[in-house]
């Protein structure tokens, strides 16, 4: 099996934790790179992402890797992280309002100044650890057990328009996608690669997928 991956560089994300992460559980070559060619050259690719998505979406655009995304969401596996996956949907109502790549319908929404958990009072970004009930059988989630917890950092939440595409399901004030699945594309709000044992069980679940489900 070969295992060349594809980490996009477009100047925002955890870039290095994730290639190190993906290094860790066996990936032969991780390469970070924002060259269009090397990304379509790749086995796999991975799409990070952290900050605000108005700036993402610019970036990606600005180097023509948008483009890049969309065919190699036809072509192989394509794994979107945090951020990275947020950008997957069709809009975000960050900064009064972004279009993102459209790959999978529905929109990013914010938490907002005022969440609440029955009476407690939740803080916004939601950030730590927290559970994924699985809502698909899906490959990236081999040897994960139901409601394993995974670490999140994030003050938007993404609400798919295909409940068939949600692949996870998070619980902070309100249900949320916590993973969102179609085809060869998986993407998940939460950080695999600072989730500790689960978090590299589904990234070497990722070097194994051949994009089928």
């Amino acid at each position: 099996m070969s295992t060349h991956v594809a980490v996009i560089d477009y100047g925002m994300g955890n870039l290095h934790s994730v290639a190190k992460a993906l290094e860790h559980v066996g990936a032969q070559q991780v390469e970070v790179t924002s060259d269009p060619q090397a990304i379509l050259n790749a086995d796999r690719v991975v799409l990070p992402g952290v900050g605000a998505i108005r700036d993402c979406v610019s970036e990606l655009r600005q180097l023509g890797l948008d483009q890049v995304v969309h065919q190699v969401a036809k072509e192989k596996p394509l794994l979107g992280i945090c951020v990275g996956m947020q950008m997957l949907l069709e809009h975000s109502e960050e900064n009064g309002g972004v279009d993102s790549l459209g790959l999978f319908p529905g929109e990013v929404k914010f938490f907002g100044d005022e969440l609440y958990d029955g009476d407690v009072r939740l803080k916004v970004p939601h950030m730590g650890w927290n559970q994924v009930q699985q809502t698909l059988d899906h490959p990236l989630w081999h040897r994960i057990e139901q409601n394993a917890r995974f670490y999140f950092v994030h003050s938007y939440y993404a609400a798919p328009g295909k409940t068939t595409q949600l692949a996870g399901r998070c619980h902070y004030g309100v249900d949320f996608a916590a993973a969102l699945a179609q085809d060869n594309v998986f993407a998940t709000q939460f950080h695999p690669e600072k989730s500790h044992t689960n978090g590299l069980q589904l990234l070497q679940n990722f070097l194994a997928w051949d994009g089928r489900w």
